[in-house]
């Protein structure tokens, strides 16, 4: 049975979508049959992997007309990545379901008819906190938590962590925190090793060694409509993205990598 991560943090520019993209890609480069499920009315990961949202059928049709998402999944170019799609329509999916039975519990309902399918299903959830975020919780089994490392990178944090407890509380009680990545790295900032040992000293072993750099690479790659596996193999992105897809793996028992292993080494390392 996969496991469901949603990746969620109200706060946007974090790099929610670029960590959803590429560490589904890199689990699916690392052999393990993954599905992104974009969550998102922007539906930025839909487009960032080559599909036009405007042009094929979407998770509002899950969530609102209980098709079968099977029905819905679209193959992408990075090898065992597959997507269901977003689109604008799901901003007005919120209102609609406001009114459904069991409102919180729709996403999960049919994430449950494919759960089986694959080894992990990552959701990327919008940058704010209502219904669909809710239902994205709802459905997974842990939350990935991007932080950018800037200024103000735990600004509203604390909502997203009341948020999240108040899910586990009334909703999934089995939700678990997967965990903190840092994104947005500069190693030209001081400001950013502050909030590196900012967030390490507030959350501990809740942060992932691996930390994902500011790459242009990971910027450009969307635009081709590819993951950055697929765009730049050899960048420091897809570098940093497959040593955080290796570690997420060992912090859940799927690997026997060695310790000394577990990294992937780059030629000009900071």
């Amino acid at each position: 049975m996969g496991k469901i991560i949603a990746i969620a943090n109200q706060k946007g520019g974090v790099g929610k979508t670029t960590t959803a993209i590429n560490l589904g890609a890199s689990l699916g480069a690392l052999e393990y049959k993954t599905l992104l499920v974009d969550a998102d009315p922007q539906a930025n990961a839909t487009s960032g992997l080559g599909l036009n949202p405007k042009n094929t059928e979407n998770i509002y049709d899950c969530l609102i007309h209980d098709r079968h998402p099977s029905e819905l999944i679209v193959p992408t170019s990075s090898p065992n990545l597959s997507i269901l799609p977003s689109h604008i329509d799901l901003v007005g999916a919120e209102l609609e379901m406001i009114n459904l039975p069991e409102r919180e519990q729709r996403l999960r309902k049919a994430l449950e008819l494919i759960k089986n399918d694959y080894d992990f299903i990552i959701i990327d959830c919008s940058p704010s906190l209502g219904l669909i975020t809710v239902n994205a919780l709802t459905a997974s089994d842990s939350v990935l938590i991007p932080v950018q490392s800037e200024f103000f990178a735990l600004e509203g944090l604390g909502k997203l962590l009341n948020t999240i407890k108040i899910v586990q509380t009334r909703l999934n009680t089995s939700l678990d925190i997967e965990g903190i990545v840092l994104t947005l790295y500069d190693t030209r900032t001081r400001m950013a090793n502050q909030v590196v040992d900012e967030v390490k000293t507030h959350f501990q072993d809740l942060v992932y060694d691996t930390v994902i750099h500011r790459n242009t690479k990971l910027s450009e790659a969307p635009s081709h409509g590819e993951s950055i596996i697929m765009y730049d193999a050899s960048s420091k992105g897809a570098v940093n993205y497959l040593n955080f897809a290796r570690e997420l793996l060992q912090r859940n028992n799927l690997t026997k990598i060695a310790n000394e292993d577990k990294k992937i080494k780059l030629e000009d390392e900071f």
